[in-house]
């Protein structure tokens, strides 16, 4: 049956978690890793997108395994919300800000540090933020991470955006956008400029190809794409499917002849 073997259920991802540990990786929340990385690591980020309620499922599921990780919150309904950010600071994860506001801004910079300042603020809150980290916002032709081509991230007192900050031919990068580990072929911005070549599709050959894996590895896992049991699997993954052609087939082309 296909089902028994379905991917992204929270059963996976604690497998994968579990292997990691077992082949000798260590974790690190993004703040840990940049200012004291070690030799053999797995650094695990998560962009809260949707559904943010899925996000403390997955903190707990990370932290009854003893892993810290990073959580990257918008300033949206869908994904900002108090509560959860609190429980989630409460496991010992680290909280960032998803931000998008340039894009909400249409390009204005001016207007969009102003915005990403008080956003911060919000978010500030909660934990003291050291690391930040753009949402695609693909829909628009504006690439959030280009306030940084303006601004310096230490004025605001930050030490790391991960597209920005990081050497991805020392790191290797993976994410589960569109629900695949090699969807970097269909994103916009999701993406990153590494010497790695591996093309994993399914979590499964993740774990199968684990000792191939350089010492340093970056996951970028979203909640909403993570599930516990097979009415939401399904949901989930007809929403993706759907999403990924209409990106495909219309979004990308119609943002690509805006650039």
């Amino acid at each position: 049956m296909a089902f028994l073997n379905r991917d992204f259920t929270l059963e996976i991802y604690r497998h994968l978690l579990s292997e990691l540990k077992k082949a000798g990786y260590s974790f690190q929340r993004v703040e840990d890793f940049i200012q004291k990385t070690v030799d053999r690591v797995v650094v695990l980020r998560h962009d809260v997108d949707l559904r943010n309620w899925a996000a403390i499922r997955l903190a707990k599921y990370e932290a009854s395994l003893g892993i810290k990780s990073t959580y990257y919150f918008r300033i949206v309904q869908q994904s900002y919300s108090p509560k959860i950010i609190k429980q989630i600071v409460d496991l010992g994860h680290e909280i960032g800000y998803h931000y998008e506001d340039l894009a909400n801004c249409n390009g204005d910079f001016e207007k969009a540090i102003h915005s990403f300042e008080m956003n911060l603020a919000k978010i500030r809150q909660f934990y003291p933020v050291k690391t930040i980290c753009m949402h695609g916002s693909s829909g628009t032709p504006y690439d959030n991470r280009d306030l940084w081509k303006h601004y310096k991230l230490e004025d605001f007192d930050l030490i790391c955006e991960p597209y920005v900050s990081i050497d991805y031919n020392k790191v290797l990068y993976l994410s589960d956008t569109g629900r695949r580990w090699n969807g970097f072929k269909m994103s916009l911005r999701d993406n990153v400029k590494s010497s790695y070549n591996y093309n994993f599709y399914s979590t499964k050959d993740i774990i199968k190809g684990i000792e191939t894996l350089p010492h340093q590895v970056l996951i970028n896992a979203h909640p909403e794409q993570w599930t516990s049991n097979l009415p939401e699997w399904l949901f989930v993954k007809t929403f993706s499917i759907a999403h990924t052609l209409y990106k495909i087939y219309y979004r990308n082309r119609k943002v690509k002849e805006e650039l």
